[in-house]
């Protein structure tokens, strides 16, 4: 077992004495945590150390992992320029991690580096670590906004790299928990701050990783936290191993939670497979689910299947509803991966001579053609969640004050740019939230004024 250990810690640069001026003193039990850590570290005298930074460079479908032999970084931007930190890369590891990625089509590699300058995510553990051992080569990975699998998955990749290589190895997983503790705090105050950290602790000072695929995006998002897909990278590197897992300290004075737990591998054990786990319960959810579909939803999964396995289109099935056949109305066909949006595209009135054509035709489209993400693959059909959307009248509005974001969707028109978005959707708590994301997808500025139209949907499960 070529990791030996790995430890998840948090990265407040105040934490550095040149910048916390006094101020880190505050948070001593990180502190004194950290030097703990750190000197475990140096006992277990890795020759790589795997860094997971939230603040490395991340794309929303690709994992970046820094090239080249060597960089440095500095804390100016926190006003203490002169204290630094300079690695080298090991760039075998880098190219072994980027080779098993590709085999296993996993999005992942050196492309697309927008700044070698180190983090501030990088730079403060290994502040600590370099204090006790700086015989190590540095492999530095981002995240991205793919699902939790996917960073787990990396996770495995990473520890089959360093068997192969028979490197010594030990992974840190930088980031802070949740950034909404308190009302003075830096994104203020969310009942789900504090949630999140209760929670998340639990999960990883047990060790039992299959927790982290419990929260849900929603939940992350309101609760603000920062580390949660480097923890569940890191939770992947040590896929069937048995660990000894303790917490050393969790503190969040600053409105911002800080928790530092540590894991020594002791020896495999093959019943630890989280990921593995977590999709067959997911495939059996899936397919509970898939039985109580409507026809709407049915529909688009079997274009969606169809399309996707084959290109080829489906015809109009003979045994829909009635009104399918002769109802015309805008649709939205939304799809979802592990929770995460993984496709949206809809039509605001009828474009085609039925619902069901509509339904087909916006199907194809959330699944191939959203700008925002890559068409979807043949394996990722059974772990797709599908809802549809009928769109009711467009009713012309004079004040947002008869908007309702649970009831009404909302259409926003500066002359010929027009921005819709959908009724009761994760996250959108608030009319003003709702009118700026239309806003923002029409690419209509906050002071421009806007004409606005209020609809109601039928949404299909």
């Amino acid at each position: 077992m070529a990791i030996t250990a790995a430890y998840m810690v948090p990265h407040p640069p105040l934490i550095i004495p040149d910048v916390g001026n006094g101020q880190e003193r505050t948070i001593q039990k990180t502190i004194d945590s950290y030097h703990e850590t750190a000197q475990r570290i140096a006992l277990q005298k890795p020759e790589t150390i795997i860094l997971i930074s939230p603040h490395q460079t991340m794309y929303a479908d690709y994992f970046h992992i820094s090239p080249g032999t060597e960089a440095s970084g500095d804390f100016g931007q926190f006003r203490a320029p002169h204290v630094g930190v300079r690695v080298s890369y090991d760039s075998q590891f880098v190219e072994k991690l980027c080779r098993l990625a590709e085999e296993r089509k996993l999005p992942a590699g050196v492309l697309g580096q927008r700044e070698k300058t180190l983090d501030h995510g990088t730079m403060v553990p290994l502040y600590f670590v370099n204090q006790y051992w700086q015989d190590y080569q540095l492999v530095r990975i981002g995240l991205s906004g793919c699902g939790l699998t996917a960073h787990y998955e990396l996770g495995q990749i990473i520890q089959e790299a360093a068997n192969l290589l028979d490197r010594k190895t030990v992974v840190i997983a930088s980031g802070d928990l949740s950034h909404r503790l308190k009302d003075d705090g830096p994104y203020g105050y969310r009942e789900e701050g504090p949630q999140y950290d209760r929670r998340i602790m639990e999960v990883m000072e047990s060790g039992e990783f299959d927790g982290l695929f419990e929260f849900s995006e929603d939940f992350c998002e309101k609760a603000g936290e920062c580390g949660h897909r480097s923890f569940t990278i890191m939770a992947g590197a040590l896929d069937r191993m048995e660990v000894e897992a303790e917490r050393l300290s969790y503190e969040g004075p600053f409105g911002v939670g800080y928790g530092i737990c540590c894991y020594r591998v002791c020896k495999k054990d093959g019943t630890r497979n989280f990921r593995e786990r977590y999709e067959e319960r997911q495939r059996s959810l899936l397919a509970a689910r898939r039985e109580q579909e409507d026809a709407y939803v049915r529909l688009a999964r079997n274009t969606i299947e169809e399309y996707v396995r084959t290109g080829n289109v489906i015809g109009i099935p003979k045994s829909l509803p009635q009104e399918m056949y002769h109802q015309k109305a805008g649709v939205f066909v939304s799809i979802k991966k592990e929770g995460n949006l993984r496709g949206c595209i809809g039509t605001l009135s009828a474009s085609c001579p039925s619902v069901a054509e509509e339904i087909i035709f916006n199907a194809i489209s959330a699944s191939t053609n959203d700008p925002r993400f890559s068409p979807i693959e043949p394996a990722e059909l059974d772990r797709l969640t599908i809802s549809v959307d009928v769109l009711g009248e467009m009713e012309k509005i004079d004040s947002p004050d008869m908007l309702d974001v649970k009831k009404y969707g909302v259409v926003v028109t500066k002359g010929r740019k027009r921005g819709l978005l959908l009724p009761n959707l994760d996250g959108i708590e608030s009319v003003e939230e709702q009118i700026a994301i239309a806003r923002q997808k029409a690419g209509i500025h906050d002071w421009e004024t806007v004409s606005l139209e209020r609809f109601e949907v039928i949404r299909h499960y």
